[in-house]
């Protein structure tokens, strides 16, 4: 008869295997992903390494459990059998998605912080995981993209070192070409943009299409920049004595013979308090933006913990003379080092707050 004694010698072993797999399993999670204040793009190979972890731990689980080798080699071959077609089932999705998110690393044609489209949707990107990435919309929600997603869609980015702003508008033919031209460049100059620049896009049956456009260096006030370059255009054309109508436009209304319909000038004090009010960017994007920062110092933190290992390793060698420099050179970047450590948490912890 089988005691109970008996069956606990039988299984002990396996519980010890378990429970120190378990410990183990945990410690690693502890060391790759809790404890370590990484950023989205750290993680990922953190969590390969996770997952390949995990894996191996069940392969010696199934090792150790008490069976004899023909039910051992049966139970390895199902697990064999039911992986392939986990694989295989969901390999347009979980697979797909793995292997597009590598392969969007290898192409690395966005960062944290950069601002993407892909078709309808626009905004920054804030996290690029395992099989998805996500992005800040210009209503400040975020949208997941899967990987596979963007790899079988065209995505466009805005280059970091600058990018065109354009406002497209249609005048009456009785307004000369010429004129138009200089005074929209006028606008596009007096907003900062270099180089401004117009094209005639359309010869339509009532109006011609005008697109004014010029260079921004400063791509993170994308957005404000566009609205604002649409509102000097209004502010210089108005000023100069040119109506933006609609061909069909008709007011109801009696009003004097060579009336326009321009709006009166604001005050200069009005016009002040609009140039300083703050740019929706700075609410619209603040993950993306602390994503960006992230990134930017963990990569810095990275380099100067890179030259502390050099100056440790040349102190060793170094005369009385140089080892005085390096230790002032070590004393300094081990400070900043501290410093970045700390806002780094002060970093992750607001981010985590905000989710």
């Amino acid at each position: 008869m089988v005691t109970t004694l008996s069956i606990l010698k039988i299984y002990i072993p396996v519980l010890a295997v378990v429970a120190t797999i378990t410990v183990v399993l945990w410690l690693i999670y502890w060391v790759l992903l809790k404890r370590s204040e990484l950023g989205p793009e750290a993680r990922f190979p953190r969590q390969l390494l996770m997952l390949f972890s995990f894996g191996v731990a069940l392969f010696l689980v199934i090792l150790a459990f008490p069976m004899s080798d023909t039910t051992r080699s049966q139970v390895l071959s199902l697990l064999g059998i039911v992986l392939t077609g986990i694989i295989a089932i969901s390999s347009t999705n979980f697979v797909a998605n793995i292997m597009a998110g590598l392969m969007l690393r290898v192409v690395n044609s966005f960062r944290p912080g950069d601002f993407i489209r892909v078709k309808e949707r626009f905004g920054r990107v804030t996290e690029r995981g395992l099989i998805h990435t996500e992005i800040q919309t210009e209503e400040r929600n975020l949208t997941t993209f899967p990987n596979l997603y963007l790899i079988t869609n065209p995505v466009t980015v805005i280059r970091s070192s600058g990018t065109i702003v354009s406002a497209v508008l249609s005048l009456g033919y009785d307004v000369p070409h010429s004129t138009v031209e200089d005074l929209l460049k006028k606008a596009a100059a007096e907003l900062g943009l270099v180089e401004p620049f117009v094209h005639v896009k359309e010869l339509g049956d009532f109006s011609v299409t005008y697109k004014i456009a010029g260079f921004l260096s400063d791509v993170k006030r994308v957005l404000t920049v566009r609205s604002e370059l649409r509102k000097k255009v209004l502010d210089v054309l108005h000023e100069n004595g040119i109506e933006i109508v609609s061909p069909s436009f008709m007011n109801q209304k009696r009003i004097p013979e060579g009336k326009k319909f321009i709006p009166r000038n604001l005050s200069e004090e009005a016009q002040e308090q609009t140039a300083e009010r703050e740019t929706p960017e700075d609410i619209i994007f603040d993950k993306a933006e602390q994503a960006e920062t992230l990134e930017h110092m963990q990569e810095e933190s990275k380099q100067i913990k890179q030259r502390l290992d050099e100056l440790n390793k040349a102190k060793k060698s170094a005369g009385d003379k140089d080892r005085k420099s390096i230790e002032a050179e070590i004393h300094i970047l081990s400070k900043q080092s501290k410093q970045l450590e700390e806002e780094l948490a002060k970093i992750k912890k607001n981010v985590e707050e905000s989710e």
